[in-house]
């Protein structure tokens, strides 16, 4: 199966950044001097993704015209077929990702949410392409571990492990409290979906804050057919977050053989500043 068409939801207002996010769209805001958006799609485009959807709203076209072919210098991204798509109210994710459902049509792809910018050898979406392979083009869902204190923050997976890092799922829930999650194994916002999702999004109901939940549709999805999780390789940083987003510049700056040493002086420096 090949796999190339990539959704990536971008509809979302940036509270978290405001007042910046009056004016500049959050996935613009630069890790140094690269838009987190970039790092998206060239995520997408190392894993052979010929073609995005972009989920957009009111106030976001700086999103493509950030990827206009005659100013993007890397060669990888000028291949790519930029599309926008206008979630015109906000509902939820599960209701962006149905907006894509006339351009993604009755073919398999890859949603990419937007805060999340994950670091990898092997690109992360590549990585559940071929487990989604290795079992009969299921979809996959990327998955990490993380503690008691953050299973609120994130859809949580349950199910059986049938090798070291997959399991086969029977459980989705979105953000539960830490005494009712089937696990500690996280969604961070990568998956590879097969066009039936669709049709379980087109007749979900309103379910927590009163929005589309894509966790829901996933469940309903995972009890007609098979679905597996992944525990992908890579580091993650929640760039919607802003001490995630603090984190990930630190992260790339230290992988700039211009800044790297810079950096560790300036760390060092102010370490020692605030311990007195």
């Amino acid at each position: 199966m090949d796999i190339k068409t990539a959704v990536i939801p971008v509809a979302g207002k940036g509270t978290r950044f405001l007042p910046v996010t009056r004016a500049v769209a959050k996935e613009l805001l630069p890790l140094v001097d690269t838009p987190i958006i970039h790092h998206i799609v060239l995520e997408a485009a190392r894993a052979g993704i010929e073609r995005i959807v972009l989920i957009t709203s009111k106030g976001k076209t700086a999103l493509v015209d950030y990827f206009d072919t005659e100013q993007m210098d890397d060669e990888l991204l000028r291949k790519i077929d930029i599309i926008s798509v206008r979630q015109s109210v906000p509902r939820g994710l599960g209701h962006a990702v149905l907006c894509a459902r006339p351009v993604v049509g009755n073919e398999p792809f890859a949603l990419l949410l937007g805060d999340d910018v994950i670091d990898s050898k092997v690109s992360v979406t590549q990585q559940l392409i071929e487990v989604s392979r290795r079992y009969e083009n299921s979809p996959v869902v990327g998955v990490m571990e993380v503690g008691d204190e953050d299973t609120s923050k994130y859809g949580i997976v349950g199910g059986k492990e049938i090798a070291k890092g997959t399991l086969l799922l029977d459980k989705l829930v979105e953000k539960p409290q830490p005494d009712v999650a089937p696990s500690r194994l996280a969604i961070p916002g990568r998956y590879i979906l097969t066009p039936d999702i669709f049709d379980h999004l087109q007749n979900a109901k309103p379910g927590l804050q009163g929005e589309i939940q894509l966790t829901d549709s996933l469940q309903a999805l995972a009890s007609s057919r098979k679905m597996y999780a992944y525990q992908f390789e890579g580091r993650r940083f929640d760039a919607g977050d802003k001490f995630g987003y603090l984190e990930a510049n630190l992260y790339y700056a230290m992988k700039r053989p211009d800044l790297k040493e810079r950096i560790k002086k300036l760390l060092k420096a102010h370490a020692t500043e605030y311990n007195q």
